[in-house]
């Protein structure tokens, strides 16, 4: 989210700002809000594994460097709780993974068969508080794109998008994407996901396939590959039908043809289909070179598929996902990041803490090799001419029936514990919980401290509500349960178009009307997700009201 005083005459009131010479448009300056906590190095999915967390860490250490936390928030989102996975994983699942453990693991032999753990998804030490910050930063981030406190969220712990419903798959235990997808839902009646890893989305698809709330779309490489699914055929089932887009690409593709095909496909998906918001899973595996990949894009062509989409003006969540070149991983995101915020940075690299991984050159570049392209021109015509078919052959954007949302709470952990009668309205998560097993705090604590760490309140609603004693059935391998109804009224003008308006024009914004009297924000305590900005001021979360909101200390507000 951009400082209060660069971006209040673009968005505090909702009205178009005049433009300057040489001053950004409204569209290139997005409120960024991006998710980091620093344990998420410390985890390690064992020797000679492909996956190694230690990469987001050295992907923050570059865009601390590059100072591109100036043009934008950093938040350390509340860790996701087993009732928030619960929303799409399966109770017995989750509880799997908060128990086992290296040291006990010789007695869930049995579980480990049952849910898929073992060889490409091992058990680790911190396995749950892991899936915990990759799931929670994702979730925070739909949060306050629903609450309308920032324009793009970045979260690259997250885009783990092969975990299924009851099962780990491919490095992935949690699909932090679809839990993220479930919160955009709330409030927006469709979602677009777009998969720019190499692999197929598969879980993110399964998870949606029969419904027409979420349009998948997916380029991959196709074959005898891993997950061995996403043909051009696999359009979805039911009221889901078309609404399930799959690419399926062949080795060495490069910058020139992957734009050729992206550009104009999500275009015509986003003409088609009209989303609210758009989810960018952005897995650095199809970068030229990765241990694990077989495309040829540079890190420009990568970046050039985040710079479209943000160039579409949606609500954009945009998260990481595969990549095993570390070093390269860090650059492209690192890059992204500036994409995100509009600050172009490189090729020269600062100093930073994994400086000399990044030798002998120490640029901030991925250059394609001499691979060859196996994608012919006629062959991706083709795909494509078969894509705007399928699409054709839907009912375009579906309508949803559209509900007021209740005031988004934020449950403990031990909620069903409470005595109905006696819970507190608004029982907010204050303190971190540290499990016994969890790692230290990592050096770059003093680091961030020094750029102005605080805590503000978490704004998601904790998990999607499974009703009040009604018995629920037992969930299944395959997609979610059920989704949750739209808003009428989204919290941001830039998404307003999206959910619609009451017949007589008046909006609602969470059950009570826009244009009536709204309380006033109230002051956040010092507990919750940590938030660093610059240091030079602190900024306020943007409420698309006229109400004043507290200009203490901390400037940051909870939304009506």
């Amino acid at each position: 989210m951009a400082r209060r005083n660069e971006s209040e005459t673009a968005t505090g009131s909702g009205t178009q700002a005049l433009q300057v010479p040489g001053q950004q448009t409204a569209e290139s300056k997005k409120r960024v809000a991006y998710f980091y906590d620093q344990n998420i190095g410390n985890y390690h999915y064992g020797p000679g594994h492909p996956m190694k967390p230690h990469r987001i860490r050295m992907c923050h250490s570059l865009v601390m460097n590059y100072g591109l936390y100036n043009k934008m928030e950093i938040y350390r989102a509340r860790p996701g709780s087993k009732k928030e996975m619960t929303a799409f994983h399966t109770d017995e699942y989750i509880d799997f993974l908060s128990r086992v453990s290296p040291d006990n693991m010789e007695a869930y032999a049995k579980e480990q068969i049952k849910f898929n753990v073992g060889d490409d998804c091992p058990i680790f030490e911190g396995l749950f508080e892991y899936c915990q910050l990759s799931a929670g930063g994702s979730m925070e981030g739909a949060a306050r794109l629903n609450n309308g406190s920032c324009d793009i969220a970045v979260n690259w712990a997250g885009g783990l998008h092969h975990a299924k419903k009851t099962e780990a798959s491919g490095f992935c235990y949690v699909n932090d994407i679809v839990l993220s997808i479930l919160e955009l839902l709330r409030y927006h009646p469709r979602v677009l996901y777009i998969d720019i890893d190499i692999h197929h989305g598969d879980g993110v698809e399964e998870a949606f396939y029969t419904t027409d709330r979420v349009m998948t779309v997916s380029f991959h490489k196709h074959g005898e590959y891993f997950p061995g699914t996403g043909e051009v055929r696999d359009v979805g089932a039911g009221p889901g039908k078309y609404y399930s887009v799959n690419f399926p690409l062949r080795d060495g593709i490069d910058d020139t043809t992957y734009k050729s095909i992206f550009e104009p496909v999500i275009q015509h998906v986003v003409d088609w289909y009209k989303p609210g918001a758009i989810v960018l899973q952005c897995g650095a595996d199809s970068l030229s070179g990765d241990k694990l990949g077989c495309f040829n894009l540079s890190m420009k062509g990568h970046a050039n598929c985040v710079a479209f989409v943000k160039k579409l003006n949606l609500p954009l969540l945009i998260l990481g996902g595969g990549g095993y070149t570390m070093r390269n991983v860090a650059r492209a995101w690192c890059y992204e990041t500036g994409v995100a915020v509009g600050q172009e940075v490189g090729p020269d690299m600062p100093f930073n803490d994994y400086y000399e991984y990044f030798g002998p050159d120490y640029k901030l570049d991925v250059k394609p090799s001499n691979m060859d392209n196996a994608n012919t021109v006629e062959y991706l015509e083709k795909i494509k001419q078969q894509v705007f078919e399928n699409l054709a052959r839907s009912k375009g954007a579906p309508s949803v029936q559209m509900q007021p949302v209740p005031r988004d709470l934020d449950l403990s952990d031990d909620e069903d514990l409470d005595d109905p009668e006696k819970r507190i309205p608004q029982r907010l998560w204050d303190k971190r919980v540290v499990p016994e097993n969890e790692f230290e705090e990592s050096e770059d604590e003093e680091t961030n401290a020094l750029h102005g760490v605080r805590y503000a309140k978490s704004l998601r609603h904790g998990r999607v509500s499974k009703g009040n004693n009604q018995e629920q059935p037992p969930r299944t391998r395959g997609t979610v349960d059920s989704l949750p109804a739209a808003a009428t009224k989204l919290s941001h003008p830039s998404t307003a178009a999206a959910s619609g308006a009451s017949s007589n024009g008046q909006h609602l914004q969470n059950g009570i009307a826009a244009n009536g009297p709204i309380k006033a924000a109230e002051e956040v305590e010092t507990d919750g997700d940590v938030v660093m900005d610059s240091g030079l001021t602190s900024s306020a979360a943007a409420v698309p009201s006229t109400a004043a909101t507290s200009a203490k200390d901390t400037e940051m507000a909870e939304a009506p």
